[in-house]
């Protein structure tokens, strides 16, 4: 996979993301981009100095600001998995849902959000979600090398698994309960919905219970990275209580 761009880079360099090559642009010397090549160098990564028109090409765009890497793929853990690394924390799991985010920018932003707040553990349906691409890593800054992301095949059987392991889900919806008076303490899942439809009839029944973000506008609905950013935010504050 290629990755572009100097936050991408950095913060990958920064996560627990493999690196194979790091390519820059030959007479490119300001500090960050020497930071990123003393990180590399740390890493032991090889490291090739090309002219612009070489990295125009491997990044597919003349915005790469003067550094591309080539990065191993994207694994994928299991919800176990997900469970288990909230265990080894000694802390209740956190974690979000995401059924039908097929645009890699919301993606990269829920994933940069969920990082930040101490999110456990992502899960998207195999079919019905965008892969983890260079878009994800380049909007998320290399947030997501740091995430665990599971990919299944059917998300009203992973949340009724969730529920038998004592994880209390909750559908980020319009006319639910005010997310602000809720109890998110304790073990939770955070189901969100698409850009288009919001969460499916079918996943939606699966859940616990339906949680609202009040809203005061003409408009009844936020960008599904913005709605996801706020109701993780405040789990998180619940949490640090």
């Amino acid at each position: 996979m290629i990755i572009y761009g100097k936050n991408a880079i950095k913060e990958s360099l920064q996560c627990n993301t493999t690196f194979n090559k790091l390519f820059v642009q030959k007479g490119v010397h300001d500090k960050i981009g020497q930071e990123i090549i003393d990180l590399a160098k740390s890493k032991r990564i090889k490291i090739y100095f090309e002219q612009d028109t070489f990295l125009s090409r491997k990044s597919g765009t003349p915005k790469h600001q003067g550094l591309v890497a080539e990065i191993t793929e994207f694994k994928y853990c299991t919800v176990e998995e997900i469970l288990q690394t909230a265990s080894e924390k000694g802390e209740p799991p956190f974690i979000l849902i995401l059924d039908s985010i097929l645009d890699p920018h919301n993606l990269g932003a829920i994933i940069r959000s969920a990082e930040c707040c101490g999110v456990h553990g992502i899960i998207i349906q195999k079919d019905r979600s965008c892969p983890v691409n260079q878009t994800i890593y380049k909007t998320s800054a290399g947030a997501v090398g740091n995430m665990q992301i599971a990919k299944v095949i059917n998300l009203s059987r992973e949340i009724e698994f969730l529920k038998k392991k004592g994880v209390w889900v909750n559908a980020l919806e319009y006319g639910g309960d005010d997310i602000f008076t809720s109890d998110l303490s304790g073990s939770i899942a955070i189901v969100v919905g698409g850009e288009g439809d919001g969460v499916r009839p079918l996943v939606k029944s699966k859940c616990d219970r339906i949680l609202s973000i009040p809203l005061r506008g003409q408009i009844n609905s936020l960008n599904a990275s913005v709605a996801t950013g706020i109701a993780i935010y405040e789990t998180l504050r619940q949490r640090l209580k």
